[in-house]
């Protein structure tokens, strides 16, 4: 039986975020307290999690010839896909909202990398740092329906991001059999302990264009891909 719980990073207490002399954000010591509690409960969670991998050879194809790429999954679904690709040198873009520093933290402990920016606010900037990162040769990971929705709707950063750097896109979505989900705008999952979790890849596409806009045309074509991808991942 699957649960839907009010909350999420929406729920949380407003948090207040000092910087220090170098620049660095201070959390709380209530929120430093929640948020290592917080890292090691979702650790537990995990660590029950069974994964089973369709496609996987979409994946292992562009990690042999080393070429960069952009992982694209629903905002949703985070939680067991990041879990996941942890501790594979994977950059993911991190709002600089406040809400985002908690999640930055979350993310550095899974071995993250971190692209600091918004798709909705400096978009500009966000991009040029997801694309230094492609050229760089690290792959990264965008949630194209980030970060306010709506949900399962392609949004064109990570087409345009790689077309610029010419870099494929590796559509991966999740199947969990048993989840509690959070009334938030992406009804983001979390699975329950011992749940199955079915990751599925869809095969590695370019957004051939010839122009940043012309590159964003591409959403409807990317958003089919990933439904294409849940509808195997779900079986």
């Amino acid at each position: 039986m699957n649960r839907v719980l009010r909350g999420g990073l929406a729920a949380w207490p407003a948090i207040s975020l000092n910087k220090d002399s170098r620049g660095s954000t201070d959390l709380p010591i209530r929120v430093r307290v929640s948020l290592f509690a917080g890292t090691g409960l979702v650790r537990a969670l995990a660590l029950t999690w069974r994964y089973k991998i369709l496609n996987g050879e979409a994946l292992e194809s562009l990690r042999v010839s080393r070429t960069p790429f952009v992982f694209t999954l629903w905002h949703g679904q985070m939680l067991p896909l990041l879990w996941h690709h942890r501790n594979q040198g994977v950059a993911v873009l991190v709002s600089e909202h406040k809400d985002g520093e908690v999640i930055a933290r979350l993310l550095a402990g899974m071995g993250y990398a971190l692209i600091r920016g918004s798709t909705s606010r400096g978009a500009g900037r966000a991009l040029l740092g997801l694309v230094r990162t492609l050229r760089e040769g690290n792959d990264i990971a965008v949630t194209p329906d980030g970060p306010r929705g709506p949900s399962h709707k392609f949004a064109p950063g990570a087409a345009i991001a790689a077309y610029r750097a010419e870099a494929p896109i590796l559509p991966v979505v999740a199947h969990v059999d048993r989840y509690w989900q959070l009334r938030t705008w992406d009804g983001f999952v979390i699975p329950k302990p011992f749940a199955r979790v079915t990751v599925a890849y869809g095969d590695p596409t370019r957004v051939q264009a010839a122009s940043p806009r012309e590159a964003a045309d591409h959403t409807a074509r990317l958003e089919s891909l990933m439904e294409s991808a849940q509808t195997v991942a779900s079986g």
